[in-house]
């Protein structure tokens, strides 16, 4: 398990999670749920504002959990959050490049959590372990 990269994309999440929470058009608008003048609807605004949530409390708890089990299942949470935002976000924003963009930035977030959950796994497969006395 790579810490500091999961740590990173913690912090990460949770900055964007809370300016998004503050500012609902960080992610209206690229998502293509503003009009036509680039106003956010206030329906809107109420509805992004749980999902920038969720986004800031899962990145922190990245950010501040103890390495071992409890940043592992920090990790998961993301992740399981980043994959299901590539599924209902590409099946229903407006538009097919918001809906590819969509996809892609969600899973490239949830890639960068596997990919810091996965890292030094094959080290710790590899390395040889000492010889332990046969016991009878």
């Amino acid at each position: 398990m790579k810490v500091g990269l999961l740590r990173a994309v913690g912090v990460a999440t949770a900055v964007y999670g809370a300016a998004v929470a503050a500012v609902p058009d960080l992610l209206a608008r690229p998502s293509g749920l503003a009009d036509a003048e680039g106003r956010t609807g206030r329906a809107t605004r109420i509805s992004l504002r749980p999902l920038a949530w969720r986004d800031a409390v899962s990145g922190l708890a990245m950010a501040v959990a103890p390495d071992g089990p409890a940043l592992r299942t920090a990790a998961y949470v993301r992740i399981a959050a980043d994959f299901g935002d590539a599924v209902l976000l590409g099946a229903t924003l407006p538009g097919r490049d918001r809906r590819v963009a969509a996809v892609a930035v969600s899973v490239g977030w949830g890639a960068l959590s596997v990919a810091g959950l996965l890292a030094g796994r094959r080290r710790e497969v590899m390395r040889p372990r000492a010889a332990e006395p046969l016991r009878g």
